[in-house]
């Protein structure tokens, strides 16, 4: 199964006694709820369960709403169809007719198997879900470090962007980004934030774990540093506060880290493949401050010790402690 699997054990108390689902058994839960409610679901009906915000109560009796899930697996894909089920499907998020942006980590004009960039393909079953919810329209767009356009297309995301029938949007203009007062901001007074996060109706926050040389890790919180503009500011001026100050500015509606393949060391960018550990790891949470500490804890870090995590928790931005929130801990074998 992979290194990644044997460090799961470690992350947010793991119970061997641990539901393991394989893809015949997703199916065969989804058509049992089919046939419970009277309808046979065809394979083209699994989609819209996924996606069109079946109850959870429909799933295992009546269970109580998850705080963060948490999935093991193989299939980057299959994970997130697996996690997005288990608390409702994209359309507990995504409405008919509303508008989305999709912010993936796209900073990096390196290609996947170097792990500075989120999946592509979880980028591209994102936008089907979303569509699939009854999106009007998904945006897709990230503030890059390397020229955007070899990091659009060399990451692989603008090809799976249009490939779901999403919009790549370039971020690399500062007209398109609008002056946004940050209250009760300690470093952050004003920022400059893209106009499709402001205008959006719903914003899927979809970064990649990994090391950076300035913060430890890089997830949730940090990957909203590329919906902004002047984030070099934010370098010079205590980053980690200033990490703290944007996040009541858009909380993002839905967090989905993406802990498949983890850049371990060398980041953000990372040299090589060798720095890269499959950690088999997929992460979804509505609390920003939960995903980045259930994130730390796969990359093999106490959340405690990322000083915007902490802070972000302390400010009572989200609940950092992983035992006083419900999980649900998928295995896909």
């Amino acid at each position: 199964m992979g290194k990644g699997f044997r460090d799961w054990g470690k992350f947010v108390n793991f119970n061997p006694k641990i539901r393991v689902m394989n893809r015949r058994d997703f199916f065969r839960k989804s058509l049992a709820t089919g046939i419970a409610a009277g309808t046979a679901l065809s394979l083209g009906d699994l989609d819209k369960l996924i996606a069109a915000g079946a109850p959870p109560s429909s799933l295992s009796g009546n269970p109580p709403p998850y705080d963060l899930v948490a999935v093991k697996g193989t299939d980057p894909v299959k994970m997130l169809e697996a996690g997005m089920e288990s608390i409702g499907g994209m359309g507990a998020f995504v409405k008919k007719g509303q508008t989305v942006v999709v912010k993936p980590n796209i900073g990096w004009d390196v290609p996947p198997d170097r792990a500075g960039n989120t999946n592509p393909e979880l980028v591209k079953r994102i936008i089907q879900l979303c569509f699939i919810a009854g999106a009007k329209q998904v945006y897709v767009f990230d503030n890059t470090c390397d020229n955007w356009v070899k990091c659009y297309q060399n990451s692989g995301i603008e090809k799976a962007v249009k490939d779901a029938n999403g919009k790549i949007v370039p971020g690399n203009s500062e007209g398109n980004y609008q002056d946004v007062q940050v209250k009760n901001g300690k470093k952050l007074k004003t920022v400059k934030v893209h106009e499709l996060i402001l205008s959006s109706d719903v914003f899927i926050n979809a970064p990649i774990l990994k090391s950076h040389s300035s913060t430890q890790v890089t997830i949730s919180m940090k990957n909203l540093m590329g919906i902004v503009w002047d984030r070099y500011y934010w370098h010079k001026n205590d980053l980690n506060q200033c990490i703290v100050d944007f996040v009541p500015v858009r909380k993002p509606d839905l967090n989905i880290v993406d802990a498949y393949r983890v850049l371990m060391k060398r980041g953000p960018r990372g040299v090589s493949v060798e720095d890269v550990e499959m950690k088999d790891s997929l992460i979804i949470s509505k609390d920003i401050v939960a995903a980045d500490a259930a994130s730390a804890k796969i990359f093999g870090i106490e959340p405690a010790t990322i000083a915007h995590i902490k802070m972000a928790a302390e400010a009572n931005l989200g609940i950092m402690d992983l035992t006083k929130l419900n999980i649900n801990r998928i295995k896909l074998s």
